[in-house]
Protein backbone atom coordinates (compact mmCIF):
# COMPACT_ATOMS: atom_id res chain seq x y z
CA UNK A 1 0.00 0.00 0.00
CA UNK A 2 1.29 3.49 -0.88
CA UNK A 3 0.63 6.14 1.79
CA UNK A 4 -0.54 9.65 0.95
CA UNK A 5 2.51 11.21 2.59
CA UNK A 6 4.77 9.21 0.26
CA UNK A 7 2.81 10.35 -2.76
CA UNK A 8 3.02 13.98 -1.57
CA UNK A 9 6.79 13.77 -1.13
CA UNK A 10 7.16 12.20 -4.56
CA UNK A 11 5.08 15.00 -6.09
CA UNK A 12 7.26 17.63 -4.44
CA UNK A 13 10.39 15.87 -5.73
CA UNK A 14 9.01 15.79 -9.28
CA UNK A 15 8.15 19.49 -9.06
CA UNK A 16 11.66 20.31 -7.89
CA UNK A 17 13.15 18.38 -10.79
CA UNK A 18 10.91 20.08 -13.29
CA UNK A 19 12.08 23.44 -11.97
CA UNK A 20 15.74 22.68 -12.62
CA UNK A 21 17.44 24.38 -15.54
CA UNK A 22 18.25 22.62 -18.79
CA UNK A 23 20.69 19.74 -18.53
CA UNK A 24 24.28 20.66 -19.22
CA UNK A 25 26.93 18.58 -20.88
CA UNK A 26 28.11 15.51 -18.98
CA UNK A 27 31.11 16.08 -16.74
CA UNK A 28 33.68 14.02 -14.87
CA UNK A 29 33.86 15.34 -11.29
CA UNK A 30 36.86 14.39 -9.17
CA UNK A 31 36.49 14.67 -5.40
CA UNK A 32 39.26 15.58 -2.99
CA UNK A 33 39.07 12.02 -1.66
CA UNK A 34 40.20 10.72 -5.08
CA UNK A 35 36.81 9.37 -6.17
CA UNK A 36 35.32 10.30 -9.54
CA UNK A 37 31.72 10.76 -10.61
CA UNK A 38 30.41 10.93 -14.16
CA UNK A 39 27.05 12.50 -14.92
CA UNK A 40 24.99 15.44 -16.09
CA UNK A 41 25.13 18.57 -13.94
CA UNK A 42 21.49 19.55 -13.46
CA UNK A 43 22.04 22.52 -11.18
CA UNK A 44 24.94 24.48 -9.73
CA UNK A 45 24.84 26.85 -6.77
CA UNK A 46 27.50 28.54 -4.64
CA UNK A 47 27.49 25.62 -2.20
CA UNK A 48 26.65 22.45 -4.15
CA UNK A 49 26.25 20.62 -7.47
CA UNK A 50 23.16 18.59 -8.35
CA UNK A 51 24.32 15.72 -10.58
CA UNK A 52 22.37 13.01 -12.43
CA UNK A 53 24.61 9.91 -12.32
CA UNK A 54 22.14 7.74 -14.25
CA UNK A 55 20.67 5.66 -11.42
CA UNK A 56 20.23 8.47 -8.90
CA UNK A 57 20.52 12.23 -8.39
CA UNK A 58 23.20 13.27 -5.91
CA UNK A 59 24.15 16.56 -4.26
CA UNK A 60 27.88 17.28 -4.00
CA UNK A 61 29.19 20.09 -1.78
CA UNK A 62 31.44 22.46 -3.73
CA UNK A 63 34.03 22.26 -0.95
CA UNK A 64 34.55 18.54 -1.72
CA UNK A 65 35.17 19.03 -5.45
CA UNK A 66 38.79 18.88 -6.58
CA UNK A 67 38.29 19.26 -10.35
CA UNK A 68 35.69 19.16 -13.11
CA UNK A 69 36.17 18.17 -16.71
CA UNK A 70 33.58 18.28 -19.48
CA UNK A 71 33.16 15.19 -21.67
CA UNK A 72 33.35 15.32 -25.43
CA UNK A 73 29.97 16.05 -26.96
CA UNK A 74 30.46 13.53 -29.77
CA UNK A 75 28.24 10.42 -29.65
CA UNK A 76 31.23 8.33 -30.65
CA UNK A 77 33.66 8.08 -27.71
CA UNK A 78 37.26 9.00 -28.36
CA UNK A 79 38.26 5.55 -27.07
CA UNK A 80 36.64 4.02 -30.13
CA UNK A 81 39.73 5.09 -32.07
CA UNK A 82 41.57 2.36 -30.12
CA UNK A 83 39.27 -0.33 -31.45
CA UNK A 84 40.81 -3.38 -33.03
CA UNK A 85 39.07 -4.95 -36.00
CA UNK A 86 39.30 -8.72 -36.39
CA UNK A 87 37.91 -10.71 -39.29
CA UNK A 88 34.31 -10.86 -38.07
CA UNK A 89 34.34 -9.07 -34.70
CA UNK A 90 35.82 -5.99 -33.06
CA UNK A 91 37.35 -5.20 -29.68
CA UNK A 92 37.73 -1.75 -28.14
CA UNK A 93 38.66 0.15 -24.99
CA UNK A 94 35.41 1.97 -24.23
CA UNK A 95 34.73 4.52 -21.47
CA UNK A 96 32.70 3.63 -18.40
CA UNK A 97 29.07 4.75 -18.67
CA UNK A 98 25.77 4.15 -16.95
CA UNK A 99 23.73 1.06 -17.77
CA UNK A 100 20.97 3.30 -19.10
CA UNK A 101 23.35 4.87 -21.63
CA UNK A 102 24.92 1.56 -22.62
CA UNK A 103 21.59 -0.22 -23.06
CA UNK A 104 20.43 2.59 -25.32
CA UNK A 105 23.65 2.51 -27.36
CA UNK A 106 24.20 -1.25 -27.72
CA UNK A 107 20.66 -2.58 -27.30
CA UNK A 108 20.22 -2.33 -31.05
CA UNK A 109 22.92 -5.01 -31.45
CA UNK A 110 20.97 -7.60 -29.43
CA UNK A 111 18.54 -9.78 -31.39
CA UNK A 112 15.80 -12.35 -30.86
CA UNK A 113 16.63 -15.76 -32.36
CA UNK A 114 13.65 -17.94 -33.33
CA UNK A 115 13.35 -21.55 -34.51
CA UNK A 116 10.28 -23.81 -34.92
CA UNK A 117 11.00 -25.29 -31.48
CA UNK A 118 11.70 -22.17 -29.42
CA UNK A 119 13.51 -18.86 -29.06
CA UNK A 120 16.60 -17.33 -27.56
CA UNK A 121 18.84 -14.29 -27.84
CA UNK A 122 21.95 -13.32 -29.78
CA UNK A 123 24.14 -10.35 -30.67
CA UNK A 124 25.51 -8.90 -33.90
CA UNK A 125 29.28 -8.92 -34.48
CA UNK A 126 29.71 -6.89 -37.68
CA UNK A 127 27.99 -5.08 -40.53
CA UNK A 128 27.80 -8.32 -42.54
CA UNK A 129 25.34 -9.77 -40.04
CA UNK A 130 27.47 -12.35 -38.23
CA UNK A 131 25.67 -13.19 -35.01
CA UNK A 132 26.54 -15.26 -31.91
CA UNK A 133 24.02 -17.33 -29.94
CA UNK A 134 23.99 -20.60 -27.99
CA UNK A 135 24.23 -23.97 -29.68
CA UNK A 136 21.22 -25.26 -27.77
CA UNK A 137 19.09 -22.42 -29.19
CA UNK A 138 19.50 -23.73 -32.76
CA UNK A 139 20.29 -27.37 -31.96
CA UNK A 140 18.91 -29.78 -34.60
CA UNK A 141 17.33 -26.89 -36.48
CA UNK A 142 17.90 -25.64 -40.02
CA UNK A 143 15.20 -22.97 -40.20
CA UNK A 144 16.31 -19.96 -38.18
CA UNK A 145 14.86 -16.45 -38.08
CA UNK A 146 16.16 -13.36 -36.30
CA UNK A 147 14.23 -10.32 -35.12
CA UNK A 148 16.31 -7.15 -34.97
CA UNK A 149 15.38 -3.93 -33.19
CA UNK A 150 16.57 -0.89 -35.10
CA UNK A 151 15.96 2.78 -34.38
CA UNK A 152 13.74 4.83 -36.65
CA UNK A 153 14.40 8.55 -37.29
CA UNK A 154 12.43 9.35 -34.10
CA UNK A 155 14.82 7.26 -32.00
CA UNK A 156 12.22 4.56 -31.31
CA UNK A 157 13.02 0.86 -31.60
CA UNK A 158 11.19 -0.92 -34.43
CA UNK A 159 10.99 -4.70 -34.83
CA UNK A 160 11.93 -6.46 -38.05
CA UNK A 161 11.88 -10.21 -38.54
CA UNK A 162 14.48 -11.59 -40.96
CA UNK A 163 14.12 -15.16 -42.24
CA UNK A 164 16.60 -17.42 -44.05
CA UNK A 165 19.33 -16.93 -41.45
CA UNK A 166 22.38 -19.07 -42.27
CA UNK A 167 24.04 -21.31 -39.68
CA UNK A 168 27.81 -20.83 -40.16
CA UNK A 169 29.39 -22.85 -37.35
CA UNK A 170 28.40 -24.89 -34.30
CA UNK A 171 30.35 -25.82 -31.19
CA UNK A 172 28.23 -28.11 -29.00
CA UNK A 173 31.01 -28.52 -26.44
CA UNK A 174 31.10 -24.84 -25.47
CA UNK A 175 27.42 -24.29 -26.39
CA UNK A 176 28.15 -21.70 -29.07
CA UNK A 177 26.75 -21.07 -32.54
CA UNK A 178 27.64 -18.57 -35.26
CA UNK A 179 24.86 -17.34 -37.56
CA UNK A 180 24.79 -14.91 -40.47
CA UNK A 181 21.78 -12.64 -40.89
CA UNK A 182 21.07 -11.56 -44.50
CA UNK A 183 22.15 -7.95 -45.05
CA UNK A 184 19.25 -5.49 -45.37
CA UNK A 185 19.44 -2.74 -47.98
CA UNK A 186 17.73 -0.13 -45.81
CA UNK A 187 19.24 -1.00 -42.41
CA UNK A 188 22.82 -0.93 -41.19
CA UNK A 189 23.44 -3.51 -38.49
CA UNK A 190 24.55 -2.12 -35.13
CA UNK A 191 27.28 -4.38 -33.76
CA UNK A 192 28.70 -4.80 -30.28
CA UNK A 193 32.33 -4.90 -29.12
CA UNK A 194 33.99 -7.85 -27.42
CA UNK A 195 36.20 -7.33 -24.38
CA UNK A 196 39.95 -7.61 -24.94
CA UNK A 197 40.62 -9.91 -21.99
CA UNK A 198 38.96 -11.75 -19.15
CA UNK A 199 39.96 -8.98 -16.75
CA UNK A 200 36.68 -8.81 -14.82
CA UNK A 201 36.83 -9.56 -11.12
CA UNK A 202 34.47 -10.78 -8.43
CA UNK A 203 32.14 -7.96 -7.45
CA UNK A 204 32.34 -6.14 -10.80
CA UNK A 205 28.98 -4.91 -12.06
CA UNK A 206 27.61 -6.46 -15.23
CA UNK A 207 24.29 -6.47 -17.05
CA UNK A 208 22.51 -8.61 -19.63
CA UNK A 209 20.16 -7.74 -22.49
CA UNK A 210 17.96 -10.51 -23.87
CA UNK A 211 14.50 -11.90 -24.37
CA UNK A 212 13.57 -13.91 -21.24
CA UNK A 213 10.35 -15.87 -21.81
CA UNK A 214 9.91 -13.84 -25.00
CA UNK A 215 9.90 -10.47 -23.19
CA UNK A 216 11.91 -8.59 -25.77
CA UNK A 217 14.92 -6.40 -24.96
CA UNK A 218 14.81 -6.96 -21.20
CA UNK A 219 17.74 -5.55 -19.22
CA UNK A 220 18.89 -7.15 -15.96
CA UNK A 221 21.75 -6.09 -13.69
CA UNK A 222 24.01 -7.95 -11.28
CA UNK A 223 27.59 -8.59 -10.28
CA UNK A 224 30.16 -11.26 -11.03
CA UNK A 225 30.01 -13.83 -8.24
CA UNK A 226 33.05 -15.69 -9.51
CA UNK A 227 34.83 -15.58 -12.84
CA UNK A 228 36.06 -19.19 -12.88
CA UNK A 229 33.29 -21.58 -11.84
CA UNK A 230 34.24 -25.07 -13.02
CA UNK A 231 31.35 -27.18 -14.32
CA UNK A 232 32.00 -30.39 -16.27
CA UNK A 233 35.51 -29.29 -17.14
CA UNK A 234 34.49 -25.89 -18.54
CA UNK A 235 35.05 -22.58 -16.78
CA UNK A 236 32.00 -20.30 -16.54
CA UNK A 237 31.35 -16.80 -15.25
CA UNK A 238 28.90 -17.03 -12.35
CA UNK A 239 26.73 -13.94 -11.98
CA UNK A 240 23.79 -12.66 -9.96
CA UNK A 241 22.34 -11.13 -13.14
CA UNK A 242 18.85 -12.56 -13.65
CA UNK A 243 18.89 -15.11 -16.48
CA UNK A 244 15.82 -17.02 -17.65
CA UNK A 245 14.84 -19.19 -20.63
CA UNK A 246 15.01 -16.87 -23.63
CA UNK A 247 18.15 -15.10 -22.37
CA UNK A 248 20.25 -17.94 -23.78
CA UNK A 249 22.79 -16.66 -26.30
CA UNK A 250 22.53 -13.03 -25.25
CA UNK A 251 25.48 -10.83 -24.25
CA UNK A 252 26.73 -10.17 -20.73
CA UNK A 253 28.17 -6.63 -20.72
CA UNK A 254 30.56 -4.86 -18.37
CA UNK A 255 30.09 -1.18 -17.51
CA UNK A 256 32.05 -0.17 -20.60
CA UNK A 257 29.56 -1.85 -22.92
CA UNK A 258 32.02 -4.61 -23.85
CA UNK A 259 30.75 -8.18 -24.06
CA UNK A 260 32.50 -10.28 -21.41
CA UNK A 261 30.43 -13.44 -21.81
CA UNK A 262 27.48 -15.21 -23.45
CA UNK A 263 24.65 -16.08 -21.07
CA UNK A 264 23.65 -19.72 -21.39
CA UNK A 265 22.13 -21.23 -18.24
CA UNK A 266 20.95 -20.89 -14.65
CA UNK A 267 20.40 -23.32 -11.80
CA UNK A 268 16.77 -24.40 -11.54
CA UNK A 269 14.74 -23.47 -8.46
CA UNK A 270 17.29 -20.82 -7.51
CA UNK A 271 17.72 -17.07 -7.89
CA UNK A 272 20.88 -15.14 -8.62
CA UNK A 273 22.78 -18.18 -9.91
CA UNK A 274 23.29 -17.51 -13.60
CA UNK A 275 26.19 -18.52 -15.80
CA UNK A 276 27.88 -17.17 -18.91
CA UNK A 277 30.50 -18.50 -21.32
CA UNK A 278 33.70 -16.39 -20.93
CA UNK A 279 34.68 -14.22 -23.88
CA UNK A 280 37.99 -16.10 -24.30
CA UNK A 281 36.05 -19.22 -25.35
CA UNK A 282 33.89 -17.13 -27.68
CA UNK A 283 36.85 -15.54 -29.47
CA UNK A 284 38.59 -18.91 -29.78
CA UNK A 285 35.43 -20.31 -31.40
CA UNK A 286 35.15 -17.36 -33.79
CA UNK A 287 38.83 -17.40 -34.74
CA UNK A 288 38.68 -21.16 -35.45
CA UNK A 289 35.15 -21.31 -36.86
CA UNK A 290 36.28 -23.34 -39.89
CA UNK A 291 36.90 -26.27 -37.57
CA UNK A 292 33.24 -26.16 -36.53
CA UNK A 293 31.77 -25.33 -39.95
CA UNK A 294 28.15 -26.30 -40.42
CA UNK A 295 27.05 -28.23 -43.50
CA UNK A 296 23.28 -28.62 -43.77
CA UNK A 297 23.76 -31.72 -45.93
CA UNK A 298 25.86 -33.46 -43.29
CA UNK A 299 24.02 -34.36 -40.07
CA UNK A 300 27.30 -34.78 -38.21
CA UNK A 301 28.64 -31.24 -38.62
CA UNK A 302 30.65 -29.47 -37.29
CA UNK A 303 33.65 -31.67 -37.61
CA UNK A 304 33.87 -34.22 -34.83
CA UNK A 305 36.56 -36.69 -34.01
CA UNK A 306 36.11 -40.24 -32.80
CA UNK A 307 37.54 -41.14 -29.43
CA UNK A 308 40.84 -42.95 -29.51
CA UNK A 309 40.52 -46.74 -29.08
CA UNK A 310 40.99 -47.93 -25.55
CA UNK A 311 44.17 -49.68 -24.62
CA UNK A 312 43.79 -53.45 -24.54
CA UNK A 313 44.67 -55.29 -21.34
CA UNK A 314 46.76 -58.39 -22.07
CA UNK A 315 46.92 -60.92 -19.26
CA UNK A 316 50.33 -62.40 -18.63
CA UNK A 317 50.28 -66.21 -18.35
CA UNK A 318 53.18 -67.54 -16.28
CA UNK A 319 55.40 -70.10 -18.00
CA UNK A 320 55.10 -73.74 -16.85
CA UNK A 321 57.72 -74.85 -14.29
CA UNK A 322 60.95 -76.06 -15.73
CA UNK A 323 60.73 -74.12 -18.96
Amino acid sequence: MIRRSTVALASVFVCLLSALPAVRAAEVIELKTGQKLEGDVLKETETELVVDVGVDIVRIPIARVKSRQAQAASDKPAADTKSEKHEIYSTADLPVKTIKELALKFGEGVVLVQTPSGLGSGFILDERGHCVTNYHVVEQETRVAVTIFHKNPNGEFVRRRIDDVVIVALNPYFDLALLQVPVQKDIKFQHVYLAHDNDQREGDEVFAIGNPLGLERSVSQGIISTRNRNMNGITYIQTTTEINPGNSGGPLFNLRGEVVGVTNMKLLFSEGLGFAIPIAYVKHFLDNRDAFAFDKNNPNTGFRYLEAPRRRNFSVVPAPPGK
